[in-house]
């Protein structure tokens, strides 16, 4: 192994000016969180005392950035007068040609000290919540400590007003539209449930029918896809806050990713630490779902809570308390909210993985045969609880003003006017490799598990890899012979099929026969 040739001491008459560096990009994802490398050897290093993964203060002419440090010990990654930074920190300091970096350890951040209260139990004021939130934004608090965060607010560890708080906090930090409209409608699933992609279908049944929808969703955090990742194999999903009002204004709503307008910020930083945990409390769920729902200016909100015993909400009591703590920070930001507890005992639809619920989703607003019969009456349902939230009908009536919109083709013109508008509307795409996993005897599917189905579907890739997943051959009440296929495998390289395969033998119960 190369090692560090030493540095030249400076010499004792040398001014005491700070020590600068050249920055140079390394082109290294740290996902949101920058971070920057350092010789072991530099003089950096050597006058400041810097240790491996310190929060430092990196100093540019114009800006500035607070990351965390990693020491190079051999190679050659950069040199003696470099200071490598990641593309998050790259992009934050954004370094003109020519420009040098000064370095001095970072300040310590108050909010930690919230932090480590509410560790131990204390109650946070929305003060607080603030200064936590706008550090989380700002950059200065690293994934470690956000996790901290994460972990310090789970578990029920907050009140209903912590919780309103911390829901403040996160549309205090970003962007918010309002909307010249009285009634502004949205919908939201709780997830947990593979296939439940019902998001297209209800916001295109509810504009044809001429309400205003501007649907922002987020990416998966712990499930093969989200509504915006499924959605982007279809259109455009990335658009800005001008580019979502053009298109809202043009057509009465959008499906778009919150993620890209700078609508509640954090709950995407937020998002992609949980993800690493697998971790999605109630009380950060209800702030990250209402947040988003308020920054889009939505004032009236139907809340989909698939419940079962292996979907994210296992039982009806789990439903009940959830529903309550929605409507209670809901009433208390200003939304109407409506929640439905729907059965999520199984798999909705044929497709898992963002391509193939986009063909499922087709399919129904196509009104074709073999359009999915569950996802189409699930649909339905929360369409017609946004049209009755809305004002437009209640009840029976309410639902069939939903039926005829997608029967008729009305939801279709309109989906395809409003994919057209953010960008032109594509052919999702199949994957590569397939392989089907076969039942090994005759029997009734008495049960799937959720989380198994959907754990399977993301070792092949998805929803990173967005034709990737699994075609599901069968649902609960179905008979199958032996040999025919439970579900088919979908990858988009030999390996992660492989990786899936391994997983899916190792776990033989992700579909229970029963004689």
């Amino acid at each position: 192994m190369k090692t560090l040739a030493p540095v030249p001491a400076v010499a004792a008459s040398a001014p005491a000016e700070p020590f600068t560096l050249r920055p140079r990009r390394l082109g290294i994802d740290t996902h949101h969180e920058p971070v920057v490398v350092l010789r072991a050897d530099s003089p950096v290093c050597r006058a400041e005392g810097f240790e491996a993964h310190a929060r430092i203060e990196v100093l540019g002419v114009s800006r500035s950035i607070v990351a965390t440090l990693n020491i190079l010990t051999a190679g050659d990654l950069i040199g003696p007068d470099e200071v490598g930074l990641s593309e998050s920190a790259w992009r934050r300091l954004d370094p003109a040609a020519g420009e040098r970096l000064r370095f001095r350890h970072a300040q310590p951040s108050d909010s930690m000290s919230h932090v480590r209260g509410k560790i131990y139990g204390e109650h946070l004021s929305e003060n607080q919540f603030d200064a936590i939130i706008g550090d989380i934004v700002a950059g200065r608090l690293s994934n470690v400590e956000i996790a901290a965060f994460l972990a310090a607010c789970a578990g029920g560890r907050m009140s209903t007003a912590e919780v309103t708080s911390l829901t403040r906090a996160m549309v205090h930090t970003g962007s918010r539209m309002s909307w010249p409209h009285a009634v502004v409608v949205d919908k939201h699933c709780i997830g947990g449930l593979p296939g439940n992609r019902t998001t297209p279908i209800v916001v295109s049944i509810a504009t044809a029918l001429g309400l205003v929808m501007p649907k922002t969703s987020s990416r998966a955090i712990t499930s093969p896809a989200g509504t915006a990742d499924t959605v982007e194999t279809m259109t455009r999903v990335d658009l800005g806050l001008d580019d979502m009002r053009r298109v809202v204004e043009a057509e009465g709503g959008c499906m778009v990713w919150g993620g890209a307008m700078n609508m509640s910020p954090a709950d995407d930083l937020l998002i992609r630490v949980e993800r690493t945990l697998d971790l999605d409390s109630e009380g950060q769920l209800v702030a990250s779902v209402l947040s988003k729902k308020a920054a889009a200016g939505s004032t009236h909100v139907v809340i989909d809570i698939p419940t079962g015993p292996t979907a994210k909400v296992r039982s009806h009591a789990e439903a009940q308390s959830l529903l309550r703590a929605l409507q209670l920070t809901g009433h208390a930001i200003g939304l109407q909210l409506h929640g439905l507890v729907t059965d999520g005992g199984q798999p909705v639809g044929r497709g898992v993985g963002p391509a193939l619920e986009a063909h499922d989703v087709l399919a129904v607003l196509q009104n074709r045969a073999e359009a999915p019969a569950d996802l189409r009456q699930r649909a339905l349902l929360i369409a017609a609880a946004v049209v009755e939230i809305g004002g437009l009908a209640e009840g029976q009536a309410a639902h069939d003003m939903a039926h005829a919109a997608l029967a008729d083709g009305r939801a279709w013109r309109k989906f395809q006017a409003i994919c057209q508008a953010q960008g032109g509307l594509c052919e999702p795409g199949v994957a590569a490799y397939r392989h089907p996993v076969e039942a090994s005897r005759d029997g009734r599917v008495a049960s799937i598990d959720n989380r198994l189905l959907a754990r399977a579907a993301k070792l092949a890739g998805a929803p990173h890899a967005k034709t990737a997943g699994l075609w599901l051959g069968v649902h609960v009440g179905d008979r199958i012979g032996h040999g025919q296929p439970l579900f088919v495998l979908h990858a988009e390289s030999r390996g992660e099929l492989d990786y899936a395969l391994d997983f899916v033998h190792r776990h033989p119960g992700i579909i229970h026969l029963e004689s």
